[in-house]
């Protein structure tokens, strides 16, 4: 299994109260799809720097480290390629965590 890192900015227009349902569902959806989440940071509401449409100005970020074989990016791609919670997906490799030193 490889380890990924997922940035998902989440749809919030009038729909904010439902951004940790999206973020459960999406966990559940790794979870189903044969992953391991790792962590999920939830990095909150984030104006963007160039709006394309008037109607998301904005969007929550969350951050989702996780553990599964390479079909599952392409699998998690093509299940929020069209979902109205889900704005954009950004699926990266994410390197190995960094033992803590003290």
């Amino acid at each position: 299994m490889k380890r990924y890192e997922g940035l998902f900015i989440l749809d919030t227009a009038g729909k904010e109260e439902g951004v940790k349902d999206t973020v459960d569902k999406i966990s559940a959806d790794i979870a189903e799809l044969g992953g391991r989440v790792e962590t999920v940071q939830k990095m909150d509401k984030k104006n963007f720097s160039r709006v394309a449409d008037k109607r998301h100005p904005a969007g929550f970020y969350v951050n989702i480290i996780f553990e599964g074989q390479p079909a599952l990016l392409e699998q998690l791609k093509r299940r929020y390629a069209m979902n109205p919670d889900v704005f954009r997906i950004l699926l990266t490799n994410a390197s190995a965590p960094k033992p803590a030193t003290t």
